[in-house]
C-alpha cells in the first residue's frame, strides 16, 4: 500500500508529496488527549479542531451508521472525511466513532528516521497495582475452562485479566504513546478518546482487515510466546513456537475462520499454508497474511456499490477465534462466567474508514483505558485442550510488559 501523504480540502498537512524527515514524528509529537491519533504500516494519522459528527448508536447495523455519517458529512462540505475511533468487543454496545473537523496525515512512523530517537524516561512512579483477577483465579478459570474442552463443550476460549494501576498524580498520556509508538513503531499505535476525560491507548501487532480500493488483507495472529532478553534463548523460543502442535493447531482455526468469513466477499484468495512469525518488543507470534480481491457490489451496498467496506468486512470477521474462542457463541458465554469485568473496548476494533470504503480496522490489543490517574491494562491468552494454566498466566504477565514498559511500572 502507498505511503504518500492523504491531501483534501479539510486536511491541514505540513508534509509534501513526499515521506520528509520528522513527518510522522510531528503528528506523534502533537498528539494532546482528546485528539485522536493513529500509526499504521500505511499512515501516520492526527485529529485536528473538534468533531464534525459522532456516529450515533441506534437500531441500524454498524456499518450503515458509519456509512450514513460520512454521507452526511460529505454532503457539508467534507471533500474527504474519514471516521475515526473505536468499537467495542461488544458489537451491540455504544462505539466511539466520530468524524473529525481536520485530519492531518503523513507516512508511516518507520518512514521517519527520526522514530528511532528514544523517547523520555517516564518519572519514577509508585504506582498502586491491583489485579483483576488474582493470577491464582485466573489460572482457575482457564483450567475449568480446559475441563470443560475435554468433555467437549467447546474447542477454544480466549481468557483475560487486568490490571488496575493508580498513581499518586496526573498520567502523562503523551509520554506514554511516545514510548509505545517508539518501541514498536511497525505496529498499530493509538490514543483515541472513549468517553469525556477518557483515553484507550495501546500499540497492537494485530490487523484484522484492510481495504484500498478492491485489495483486501487480513493478518490473523494467533499462538505466542514471549519474548526472551538473551538471544539465543529468543531465538529457540521462536524456532519452538514455529514447530509448537498447540500453537499450529491454535493459528489453523484462525486462519480458517477469517478465510470463511472473507470467502463471502472475495475473489482470488491467497492463504499461505504455514504461518510465518512476527515479533514485538515482547512477544512473538504465529502470523499469516492472507489477501484477496474484493467482489463487487457485495455486502449491504452501504458504498454505493463499490463492495464491502473495510468496516463491514472487519464487522464480518470480527470477533475471531483469535480474541473470542470457538464455537463463538459458546466462548462469548464462557468469557462472560470467568472475566470479572466488562472488556468494553478490549478485543474490539479500532481504525479508520473513508467515505469510498477503504479503510484499517485493527484488534484492540496490548492496551489500557486511561483517566486523571488510573489506568486499567488487559491481556488475553488462547486456551484449548493442551493449555497449561500456569503457562497461560505467564503469556499474559509477558502481554503487561507492552504497557508496563511505557509508564515505567514492574509487576
Amino acid at each position: 500500500m502507498s505511503t504518500a501523504p492523504e491531501v483534501a480540502t479539510h486536511v491541514t498537512t505540513a508534509e509534501q508529496a513526499h515521506p520528509a524527515v520528522g513527518a510522522a514524528t510531528a503528528l506523534l509529537d502533537a498528539y494532546r488527549p482528546g485528539r485522536r491519533f493513529l500509526a499504521t504500516p500505511t499512515r501516520t494519522l492526527l485529529t485536528e479542531g473538534g468533531v464534525h459528527a459522532h456516529v450515533p448508536h441506534d437500531e441500524r447495523p454498524l456499518p450503515l451508521r458509519v456509512a450514513a455519517t460520512l454521507a452526511d458529512a460529505r454532503r457539508a462540505g467534507l471533500t474527504k472525511p474519514y471516521v475515526v475511533g473505536a468499537i467495542p468487543f461488544d458489537h451491540s454496545a455504544p462505539a466511539a466513532l466520530a468524524v473529525p473537523e481536520a485530519v492531518r496525515t503523513a507516512p508511516p512512523l518507520t518512514a521517519d528516521p527520526l522514530i528511532a530517537l528514544p523517547a523520555e524516561t517516564p518519572d519514577a512512579t509508585d504506582f498502586r497495582i491491583r489485579p483483576v483477577p488474582a493470577p491464582e483465579e485466573y489460572g482457575a478459570g482457564v483450567a475449568a475452562a480446559v475441563e470443560r474442552m475435554w468433555r467437549g463443550d467447546f474447542s477454544k476460549v480466549v481468557l483475560a485479566r487486568t490490571l488496575e494501576l493508580t498513581a499518586p498524580a496526573p498520567l502523562n498520556i503523551p509520554l506514554m504513546l511516545q514510548r509505545l509508538a517508539r518501541r514498536d513503531p511497525s505496529g498499530y499505535t493509538f490514543a483515541l478518546p472513549t468517553a469525556p476525560g477518557r483515553t484507550l491507548i495501546g500499540a497492537s501487532p494485530e490487523l484484522l482487515v484492510s481495504r484500498r480500493g478492491h485489495q483486501v488483507v487480513a493478518n490473523p495472529l494467533a499462538g505466542s510466546t514471549p519474548r526472551s532478553d538473551d538471544l539465543a534463548e529468543d531465538v529457540r523460543r521462536a524456532a519452538a513456537l514455529l514447530e509448537s502442535a498447540k500453537d499450529l493447531h491454535e493459528h489453523a482455526v484462525v486462519v480458517d475462520a477469517v478465510h470463511q468469513a472473507l470467502a463471502t466477499f472475495c475473489t482470488d484468495l491467497t492463504v499461505p499454508a504455514r504461518p510465518t512469525l512476527i515479533r514485538t518488543a515482547t512477544m512473538w507470534h504465529l502470523s499469516t497474511t492472507v489477501t484477496g480481491t474484493l467482489a463487487a457490489p457485495a455486502g449491504t451496498g452501504s458504498t454505493g456499490g463499490t463492495g464491502a467496506s473495510a468496516l463491514e468486512l472487519a464487522c464480518a470477521l470480527h470477533p475471531t477465534p483469535a480474541v473470542c474462542g470457538t464455537p463463538t457463541a459458546t466462548a462469548r458465554e464462557v468469557i462472560r462466567e470467568t472475566e470479572p469485568f466488562d472488556r468494553g473496548f478490549f478485543t474490539g476494533m479500532i481504525g479508520w474508514g473513508d467515505a469510498n470504503g477503504d479503510g484499517e480496522w485493527v484488534v484492540t490489543i496490548r492496551c489500557a483505558e486511561a483517566e486523571e490517574r488510573s489506568l486499567r491494562l488487559y491481556a488475553g491468552a488462547g486456551v484449548v485442550a493442551a493449555s497449561d494454566p500456569a503457562a497461560e498466566t505467564a503469556e499474559t504477565g509477558a502481554k503487561f510488559r507492552t504497557f508496563l514498559n511505557a509508564v515505567g511500572a514492574e509487576l
